[in-house]
């Protein structure tokens, strides 16, 4: 899933999914280019079922 998705998804800013990144409470992104991350959809849904953002 692209940053768009992921935005829309959970319902989050940019700024705020990278925060968690950096500090794990959100699933690393992968990279798929040498200037592209994702993020896979089963990653992004297992953090949702367990509770997301809380």
């Amino acid at each position: 899933m692209r940053m768009p998705e992921v935005v829309y998804l959970c319902q989050r800013s940019r700024t705020s999914i990278y925060n968690d990144v950096k500090a794990g409470r959100f699933p690393e992104p992968i990279r798929i280019g040498p200037r592209a991350i994702a993020w896979r959809e089963s990653d992004i849904q297992e953090w949702m079922a367990r509770g997301g953002a809380q």
